[in-house]
């Protein structure tokens, strides 16, 4: 069954911040042998690549400012 693509509710500095901490708590995953680490940085990363956010959805929030797509 397919589904239909949510809507975008991730702004670009919201964004650039997921991506980054992503980033960086893969690498601390990695250099500590810790799973937990990896998941969450990769959560953040594919959270700020898709620009949707779940948990944004069941709050109702949305970063993304006026003109900016």
């Amino acid at each position: 069954m397919m589904t239909l693509p949510k809507p975008k509710n991730v702004g670009a500095s919201d964004r650039n911040i997921r991506l980054a901490a992503g980033g960086v708590l893969i690498l601390a995953g990695l250099i500590t042998s810790s799973i937990i680490l990896d998941i969450l940085g990769l959560v953040l990363l594919a959270t700020g690549a898709l620009g949707t956010c779940p948990a944004y959805f069941l709050f109702k929030i949305n970063t993304i400012k006026e003109g900016e797509e």
